[in-house]
């Protein structure tokens, strides 16, 4: 179950970072790449506390 969470982990970081870096445009700044890459981080965090609190056996 490690390896699989961990495979997942990575896999979303490597997806949501290839989008921040290519997000190259023209005009004011364009944060949606890097915001992306945030939420998905916020996320996984929430989550792994959630799971932690609640769902894990002691």
């Amino acid at each position: 179950m490690n390896k699989l969470i961990a495979g997942l982990i990575t896999g979303i970081g490597a997806l949501q970072s290839t989008n921040a870096f290519a997000n190259v445009s023209e005009g004011p700044p364009d944060y949606s790449g890097i915001t992306g890459l945030y939420y998905t981080l916020i996320a996984l965090i929430l989550g792994f506390g959630v799971y932690d609190t609640f769902f894990k056996k002691s």
